[in-house]
């Protein structure tokens, strides 16, 4: 799968570590929904830590269709919240 970190680029994940990251996806979600704005700080940038960790990044030229989109590491919470909408299910599928 191809992931983008918007403001940074893409980087290719296998979709065997989508299981991982959606534990953090879903502590993520609840802290946005509680309002935790450093716990939603915290586990945004472990969020986007492990994506870079366990992916390739593609080079700069490459521009390939993304599966996934993800926030820039400096999104605020309520940019986040919009981005997910009404009834958010969080940003990692699964």
């Amino acid at each position: 799968m191809i992931v983008r970190i918007m403001g940074e680029g893409q980087v290719r994940l296998a979709d065997s570590h989508l299981t991982e990251l959606d534990k953090l996806d879903d502590e993520l979600l609840a802290e946005i929904e509680n309002g935790d704005g450093p716990g939603f700080r915290r586990t945004l940038d472990r969020l986007l830590a492990k994506v870079r960790e366990l992916g390739t990044p593609l080079p700069d030229d490459a521009l390939e269709p993304s599966g996934l989109i993800l926030p820039a590491p400096d999104a605020t919470l309520e940019q986040v919240r919009d981005l997910l909408g009404e009834g958010g299910a969080g940003l990692i599928p699964g």
